[in-house]
């Protein structure tokens, strides 16, 4: 069996393996430890052995063994530095409770609620559970929150550590305490989304598999609730992910969206999309998710960039900012005022943004203004943007192709 196709059924299993192992025995930690000893045996054997009838299964009962073996050691440890037999013992701390669901359900969700608890810290809640949930490394999380990997991985373990004493119970929240942790459930989802949309760093431009298992957790979640934002999340993710047929080239190279073959994009999704937003739109209180399906809306359904309502985008934008001042929602703004104004009045934007330290150096900034340059007729001044924003890039399929529009605009 080809690797990489182990290694995207694997990253799909892992959060339902965790979520079985925690419903079932409790010990977050220890059992997100068990479950990517599994991972690692499972990645091994599958490629030379085959798939096992029933992977998860087979991924659940490894991962069960190897975290009975942990406890019992942890046991043992604890018992030889205490001196004293106080423990219980370790058939009593792995022992599934009375109502564990089968080995079959999906705890997915559950996971996610629980990675989201008010006890933690909202920086906690969200780096938790893209570890665990979203199937990102550290680093990857690091990078989504722009701080030091050493960083990220001391808030990572303070979060661990605060779930496992606090004894929280693995069970689905209802009412009010489901209201309590949305936000943040919806902001992890958001974040895994994106980097599997554009991944920050690696050879791949982007991870069908994390945009796939947002999207599958947003239509658990919105089956859930009938939670407007929640539906305006789900929207955004079908009318972006609908652009990824027409994003790479034969080659895999990266195709703006401007150069995109519109006839590409899934049609299914932006239907599906454009129905979600139309319903929840004229509901009242607009949120911040709804507000970026609207604008995803109105670039899927413009037969050209041309074409685009690129007012209504930029006012969409300006409501977008009035709810949170966010950079990369100024950095989008200002290209939008671009196709507006013209390439000078974004570029105003572009440079204003240069004094905040969040986005100054980020790749993103540095493209916008490459590209608005190129548009203002500067190719000089476009090459060495291009050229910059290339050397801030960590993906490589992003860094060719920001060369190649370099290299295009000569020396």
């Amino acid at each position: 069996m080809p690797a990489g196709s182990v290694e995207d059924l694997l990253r799909a299993l892992a959060p339902q393996v965790l979520g079985a192992l925690v419903r079932r025995y409790g010990h977050f930690d220890t059992a997100e430890d068990a479950t990517q000893e599994a991972l690692l045996t499972a990645a091994t054997r599958w490629p030379a052995d085959g798939l096992p009838d029933d992977p998860k299964a087979w991924l659940i009962t490894v991962a069960s063994r190897r975290l009975t073996d942990l406890l019992r050691a942890e046991q043992a440890r604890r018992r030889r530095e205490d001196g004293v037999a106080r423990e219980a013992p370790a058939d009593r701390w792995v022992s599934p409770p009375a109502d564990s669901a089968p080995d079959d359900a999906d705890d997915s969700l559950v996971l996610l609620f629980l990675c989201c608890h008010p006890s933690l810290p909202p920086a906690g809640q969200i780096a938790l559970t893209l570890r665990a949930v979203g199937g990102l490394g550290t680093a990857e999380v690091a990078r989504a929150f722009l701080v030091p990997e050493a960083t990220m991985t001391r808030r990572i373990t303070r979060a661990k550590q605060r779930i496992r004493a606090s004894a929280l119970p693995f069970a689905p929240p209802a009412g009010p305490e489901r209201a309590a942790r949305l936000d943040a459930v919806l902001h992890v989802l958001y974040l895994i989304f994106n980097e599997g949309y554009a991944s920050t760093a690696g050879e791949r431009l982007h991870r069908p598999d994390l945009c796939a298992e947002a999207i599958r957790l947003a239509r658990l979640l919105h089956r859930l609730t009938d939670d407007a934002e929640v539906a305006g999340l789900l929207a955004l993710m079908l009318l972006t992910d609908a652009r990824t047929p027409a994003r790479t080239g034969p080659d895999g190279t990266l195709v703006p969206m401007a150069e995109q073959d519109r006839r590409c994009w899934r049609a299914d999704r932006i239907a599906e999309g454009t129905a979600l937003v139309a319903a929840t739109l004229p509901r009242g209180s607009v949120g911040p998710y709804q507000l970026q399906a609207a604008i995803a809306a109105l670039h899927d359904e413009a037969p050209s960039v041309e074409a685009t309502d690129w007012p209504q985008i930029v006012a969409l934008y300006e409501m977008l900012l009035a709810l949170h001042d966010n950079p990369v929602v100024r950095l989008n703004h200002a290209v939008a005022v671009a196709m507006t104004r013209g390439p000078r009045a974004g570029l105003a934007l572009l440079d204003a943004l240069g004094a905040d330290r969040r986005v100054a150096e980020d790749h993103r900034r540095h493209a916008a203004r490459a590209h608005l340059l190129e548009l203002a007729g500067e190719p000089h001044a476009a090459r060495q943007a291009y050229l910059a924003a290339a050397r801030r890039s960590m993906n490589l399929a992003q860094q060719r192709y920001l060369h190649a529009r370099a290299a295009r605009l000569g020396g």
